[in-house]
């Protein structure tokens, strides 16, 4: 029998959505250094007090990268993960002003490298596919990413899970619509999905989290239970996939990332062509973590075994 989860008090809720709101109030508020600064913080906290989490991102770091890197490369690379996970959240607030106001290409081709060419290139695969699906990994600031789509022309659909308190859901959904976004529901989404690509708009998805209903591919060198849908929408409708990515550099502008597209070929058989289709995808998202390790969610339990599973390999 599935065990049911246990739903989050109300007074838990609301004090998640007070410390939430006034992060994003602060972020708001103060310089970016400020905002740097205070993601550093709150990463070496996350660091230090969840032992979970910490030995996840350094276990995860040590097979990915078995015998590159020492024990303490492995554990700055595993902090430098917690602090970019708060980072993502705290800059898309401070940094909304650059999607605002008539000079946003100008401020954008500041901020990013390529940027010109990186928006024709993902706009010309959109408009000859009449839609196509973007995946991004969780790596540097992937919120970044829909707001430039919009920008830039292309309709998009971002799959999501909802959160379990709906006040978090709200603040961030705001937030998301307000930025051009339409957001779907990531549970049983596949028939909305299917009629999103029918109508000509591109899809965006973060497909790089373990799954019970995923398919086994290597990852690092390691097998991983990873999502089939976008290789599943490609057969179906003969749309093509778009690794992309936005990472940040030293300079504090980013770097931007889009691939080729990687197209549904013949096949004999379709679960092979799934397969191969995702392992494309992944090897794609392997080489953009390799460049920017430090910018990676390490500390997701990417490797996740599932009791009673049977994997599901090519």
């Amino acid at each position: 029998m599935k065990k049911k989860r246990r739903k989050k008090n109300e007074f838990i809720k609301r004090i998640e959505y007070a410390a939430v709101y006034l992060l994003v109030f602060t972020a708001r508020s103060v310089p970016q250094n400020i905002v740097r600064s205070l993601s550093n913080l709150l990463g070496d906290l996350l660091f230090f007090a969840s032992r979970k989490r910490r030995n996840i991102a350094q276990e995860n770091l040590r097979h990915a990268f078995k015998g590159e890197m020492s024990q303490e490369e492995i554990k700055r690379l595993a902090r430098a993960s917690c602090r970019s996970f708060f980072l993502t959240f705290l800059e898309i607030v401070k940094i909304r002003f650059l999607f605002t106001g008539p000079d946003t290409m100008e401020r954008l081709r500041e901020k990013t490298a390529g940027v010109d060419r990186l928006f024709q290139k993902a706009k010309e695969i959109h408009d000859q596919s009449h839609g196509c699906i973007f995946v991004t990994p969780h790596i540097g600031n992937w919120e970044v990413l829909p707001h430039v789509s919009a920008f830039v022309g292309i309709p998009l659909a971002i799959v999501a899970r909802p959160l379990d308190n709906e006040y978090l859901e709200k603040l961030i959904f705001d937030n998301r619509v307000a930025g051009g976004q339409t957001i779907i529901p990531k549970k049983n989404a596949l028939f909305t999905l299917q009629k999103t690509l029918q109508n000509g708009t591109s899809i965006g998805m973060l497909p790089d989290q373990s799954t019970m209903k995923g398919i086994s591919v290597d990852f690092f060198g390691r097998p991983a239970t990873t999502t089939p849908v976008p290789a599943l929408l490609a057969v179906n409708y003969q749309r093509p996939i778009v690794v992309t990515a936005c990472c940040r550099r030293e300079d504090n502008t980013y770097e931007g990332f889009v691939s080729d597209p990687i197209w549904p070929g013949e096949y004999t058989s379709e679960k092979e062509e799934l397969f191969r289709i995702t392992r494309e995808i992944t090897r794609e998202m392997e080489s953009i973590i390799r460049k920017y390790p430090d910018q990676y969610l390490w500390m997701h339990n990417r490797w996740k075994k599932y009791k009673g599973k049977k994997e599901l390999m090519s």
